[in-house]
């Protein structure tokens, strides 16, 4: 299958991504959760990447087990700011062999234990390096990042956009957004990528809120807004985790349902690795097609 052609069909293609479990020894029972998704039929699924050692292996294992046995075409993340050239010939050659050919070309979080070396030090300084590195390579299909909100290490909104439409040029196949609460920032970004020439798919990124505390970590993280309404909605019930779900499945369902009718091409969850609210929010949205 050929992601980027999904998104050129009048159905909207809907995707979800899954996080590598921490030890190795809870694979086995996070597979078992990726198959009781399976039954919702998404196009794909990505899966993030474990950078260091050997959870760098068994993210490439995974992503090949989760197409190869689960039986969902798989998309990895690949991320480039702690690796050499050969550290990454290495990986491409290792998803090759999985019969993976879809990569998500990132440029990957600074790690935690020590600051990464400056750009200009790297042998990919930018995720534009990995994805030119990667098409010159050739086999593989990929989508990149937007940051509707920006990103966070960007000077302004115009330079990140700029960025983005380098990493379209230089490669990229599809694009698929940072998580966001407020659909204006999307559709704001999309006109904004277009008039950059970004042409390729941009499809919305959708994160259902499964948990308050959890929540003000990643938008911190990641700069994005809580809209007014739903930060008051979500104060009131914080201290009720299943209010807070419903909530979350509420808010969500109700921008996928605008998002598709004003031609978003489809839906990537992003499911913490969780399976109630992507599956009722899928639910909803295939009853009312």
């Amino acid at each position: 299958m050929d992601l980027p052609e999904l998104f050129t069909r009048p159905e909207p293609a809907f995707s979800f991504e899954f996080f590598l479990p921490k030890a190795p020894a809870d694979v086995a029972g996070f597979l078992e959760g990726v198959r009781e998704l399976k039954r919702l039929k998404p196009a794909f699924v990505t899966l993030t990447y474990g950078a260091g050692g050997s959870a760098r292996s068994q993210t490439i294992e995974t992503a090949g087990r989760i197409q190869n046995e689960v039986g969902i075409t798989t998309a990895c993340h690949m991320t480039c700011i702690t690796h050499t050239k050969a550290e990454m010939a290495d990986n491409l050659s290792r998803l090759k062999a999985e019969g993976i050919n879809h990569i998500v070309a990132l440029r990957g979080d600074q790690p935690k234990d020590a600051p990464a070396p400056p750009p200009e030090k790297r042998d990919f300084g930018y995720a534009r390096d990995l994805v030119a590195y990667i098409k010159e390579r050739g086999g593989f299909r990929m989508a990149v990042a937007g940051y509707p909100e920006t990103h966070p290490e960007s000077s302004s909104p115009e330079a990140d956009v700029k960025n983005l439409a380098e990493k379209v040029a230089a490669g990229g196949d599809w694009v698929i957004t940072q998580l966001f609460f407020d659909n204006a920032k999307y559709f704001d970004f999309v006109r904004r990528a277009r008039a950059a020439g970004v042409s390729v798919p941009i499809v919305p990124g959708i994160m259902p809120v499964t948990g308050y505390a959890q929540l003000k970590r990643f938008t911190a993280m990641c700069g994005t807004s809580i809209p007014h309404e739903l930060a008051e909605r979500l104060d009131k019930v914080q201290n009720d985790p299943e209010a807070v779900i419903r909530l979350g499945i509420e808010h969500a369902a109700k921008q996928c349902h605008e998002l598709l009718s004003r031609g978003a091409p489809g839906i990537h969850f992003y499911t913490l690795n969780r399976t109630r609210s992507t599956t009722e929010i899928l639910s909803q949205l295939r009853r009312s097609a």
